[in-house]
């Protein structure tokens, strides 16, 4: 049998028959299997296809595996405190962790911890990479989501605090789930909360681009990959498909079924923890505290497979299938470096510094990018410089030119 293209990686709280597993998106048989605690929701991800990590449930360590190798724990990444959330990069360089209010940025290649953001003011709920890896978006139980540019994240000026690009404050209680589409900086923005709105946001501007109100808390959000649609995940265990080609105006609307595309997904017990989409859009997969996984088919709203964890589901996606997961005797290309609980580990012993060159990948050395507008008024500025200069040494010339024809006209005359 040829590998798959997708598969589906899910995990629950219980953990009494694996950590994590993965399964065949298409009939709901079991492939894989990791075994090695349980991890917590939103705290489950795979770094650059080749390691699995998950977040400890209620302790202060990551647990790592590599891809192909299922039933051996590669090793547990320590923390400075109880995980909540957990995201690596698409580009497999950097991994984001929420702790407590905190967000803690490490670098693949060295283990580093690069930056510590303080900016919210409560517990990180949620965190979420643009497509492309250079943003990422975070929630919070203070009702805030925050925009970061990674570039002036990881900034080798260590005397400058970063600063979000934007600060999303519309939501009135904590954020529960965030998505992000694709088209990296131009992407848009989902974010789901408990005071039953979700709204889509620009990356760019930070401007709302549209607010549903729905009868229930919403748990998880989620596109399809044309942004046909947007899918919520109810406390009530109901699915609602939200469409986005509707031709009102309004930013602000009130869910409501309809025959332009706004349906129910009905089957779960109880509140819907996790979504995803397949790349081709055509198959949803739902996870739910009433402790099952279910693939759904987005045209007919059937469902098509469920299975049945052991607890309530903390997380489930659709992931493309890395290369070598089915490969017994591959191994990662490049190792796990120790990860470092301090900014400066060669000052706290950690024993991460090794003296030698680091460098820093993807890193900003050069001043923030100026907007458009003040890139364009910099441009103008500069042309109308270089013509006023042109301007005087054109007039000098002329000026030149009229002297010396009187001088000899003068002369002529004498």
């Amino acid at each position: 049998m040829s590998a798959p293209v997708e598969v589906v990686l899910s995990a629950d709280s219980a953990g009494q028959l694996f950590n994590c597993a993965v399964f065949d998106p298409h009939s709901g048989s079991e492939f894989l299997s990791y075994r090695g605690g349980n991890t917590s929701s939103r705290s489950l991800t795979v770094l650059n296809g080749e390691y699995i990590l998950g977040a400890q449930l209620g302790k202060n360590f990551i647990n790592v595996w590599e891809i192909q190798r299922k039933d051996q724990l590669q090793q547990k990444i320590v923390c400075p405190g109880i995980v909540t959330c957990l995201c690596a990069s698409p580009d497999g360089l950097y991994v984001l962790a929420g702790i407590a209010e905190a967000i803690y940025l490490w670098e693949m290649s060295t283990g580093n911890l690069l930056a510590i953001l303080s900016r919210h003011y409560q517990d990180v709920s949620c965190i979420r990479f643009t497509d492309d890896s250079s943003h990422f978006v975070s929630g919070g139980k203070d009702n805030l989501a925050l925009i970061w540019n990674l570039s002036s994240v990881v900034q080798l000026d260590s005397s400058r605090t970063p600063e979000p690009c934007h600060i999303l404050s519309r939501h009135s209680l904590p954020i529960t789930d965030i998505h992000c589409g694709l088209m990296g900086p131009q992407a848009r923005v989902a974010t789901a909360s408990l005071d039953q709105t979700v709204k889509v946001w620009e990356v760019s501007s930070g401007e709302m681009l549209l607010s549903v109100l729905f009868d229930v808390a919403i748990m998880s959000v989620t596109f399809d990959p044309c942004e046909y649609f947007l899918f919520c995940g109810g406390s009530d265990g109901n699915i609602f498909q939200v469409s986005l080609c509707s031709t009102s105006l309004s930013r602000d609307k009130t869910f409501q079924t309809d025959s332009d595309g706004n349906q129910v997904f009905k089957g779960h017990r109880n509140l819907v923890t996790c979504l995803s989409v397949s790349m081709d859009g055509t198959v949803l997969l739902s996870g739910s505290n009433d402790e099952t996984v279910r693939m759904w088919d987005v045209q007919s709203k059937q469902c098509i497979w469920s299975i049945n964890h052991k607890g309530p589901v903390t997380n489930a996606v659709i992931i493309p299938a890395p290369a070598n997961m089915f490969l017994a005797d591959s191994h990662p290309a490049v190792p796990l470096p120790r990860f470092s609980r301090h900014l400066n580990p060669s000052e706290q012993g950690d024993g991460t510094g090794s003296g030698g060159m680091c460098l820093r990948l993807r890193a900003n050395t050069q001043e923030p990018e100026g907007t458009y507008l003040e890139k364009a008024d910099e441009l103008y500025s500069l042309m109308c410089a270089v013509t006023d200069k042109v301007s005087r040494e054109v007039h000098c010339c002329c000026c030149e030119s009229v002297v010396t024809a009187l001088r000899q006209s003068v002369m002529l005359h004498l």
